[in-house]
């Protein structure tokens, strides 16, 4: 395989990952202020995702990294073109972590709950920042023939592309509610189970609509046959459907299972219907970007690769084992003590009596 189509595809599956992961992190921030009834519960719904939010957050790292490295001239334009929109989501992901890492310094029920919205809007926000801004790379935004964006902010608004966002947004609430089947108990599980019921029909339906214009898109602004576009397009609804189904049915596994599949095949609909080329341009199509003309010399793509050989499959051996660690269900209650031994004589003495 060449090795710039090696890359393309690799830079697909971090971002598939970071959707993934992520994606569920986001959908439990969504979900703070409707599922709990109280701080207690509010604080299990963080303890979920504590463990882990930040090692997912990795994948958004390593796909940056890559995208800087491989297709450099890529990376400049999105970043120059997106730069509000990356920059304000950059404001909602630092405001997210500190929702993590102050929360708990206060008792104080305002103080509590001013953080949990922060969360919230922070994952609202870059959820649907990032549907917005992958719909715009199919989409197409202006590029001169330069390679620059040449356009404003407002260009990056169309209604294919707030669909996107809207979709991205919800399927990340239905994988979070999913997610929180599996790690809580009691009352909050179940009202869980049933925000995924109430969220999995907006999800595949909005999903469903929003890949299908995404398979449209491609063939009319992107010089696209409608296969292979439309594969992973279709066993992305199917998996939203299923997951739909195992919703109604409780079989919680299999619908956060589905969920995952739908994230991932949503970025996979998204990378094959741009391949060969990385950014649209709407302005003339014949600058658009290419994995041609965006990426890093062969030279650098090689040594990328023995290094992405080596540390990948640490990277994803290790986060497999963190979540084996905290993969037990997370409780409001403590735990009872138990109770102490009593003492030789007066053991000896209730025995004799």
């Amino acid at each position: 395989m060449d090795l710039q189509i090696l890359w393309f595809c690799l830079i697909g599956f971090f971002f598939g990952a970071y959707f993934v992961l992520e994606g569920f992190d986001f959908g439990v921030g969504l979900l703070l202020p409707f599922l709990p009834r109280n701080q207690e519960e509010r604080s299990v719904m963080f303890r979920t995702i504590g463990p882990v939010w930040d090692g997912n957050e990795v994948w958004l790292v390593v796909a940056g990294g890559a995208m800087f490295a491989a297709f450099p001239t890529w990376y400049a334009t999105m970043f120059s073109g997106f730069y509000i929109a990356l920059l304000l989501l950059l404001v909602l992901l630092i405001v997210r972590v500190l929702s993590f890492e102050w929360r708990e310094r206060h008792e104080d029920s305002r103080w509590l709950g001013v953080w949990a919205w922060a969360n919230t809007i922070g994952s609202l926000g870059a959820a649907l920042i990032w549907g917005v801004a992958f719909s715009n790379l199919l989409y197409g935004v202006p590029i001169n023939s330069s390679g620059d964006f040449d356009g404003s902010f407002w260009d990056l608004f169309s209604v294919y592309t707030i669909l996107g966002g809207v979709a991205v947004v919800l399927l990340f609430a239905f994988h979070g509610a999913t997610y929180l089947t599996l790690r809580t108990t009691g009352e909050l599980c179940r009202r869980a189970a049933a925000a995924a019921g109430r969220l999995s029909i907006a999800a595949a339906v909005v999903g469903a609509a929003y890949l299908i214009w995404t398979v449209v898109v491609a063939v009319d602004r992107n010089d696209k046959d409608v296969f292979p576009p439309l594969l992973p397009a279709l066993l992305a609804i199917v998996a939203l459907l299923a997951a739909v189904v195992c919703v109604r049915l409780a079989r919680s596994g299999w619908a956060f299972v589905l969920t995952a599949a739908g994230a991932l095949l949503v970025v996979a609909t998204i990378f094959t219907s741009l391949y060969p080329r990385v950014m649209v341009s709407s302005t003339d199509f014949a600058n658009s970007l290419t994995i041609d003309n965006a990426s890093s010399a062969h030279y650098t793509l090689a040594v990328m690769s023995v290094v992405a050989l080596i540390v990948t499959p640490v990277i994803l051996l290790y986060q497999g084992w963190t979540y084996h660690v905290f993969r037990a269900r997370v409780g409001g209650a403590e735990l009872p003590s138990a109770p102490a031994p009593a003492p030789a004589g007066e053991a000896g003495s209730s025995t004799a009596a």
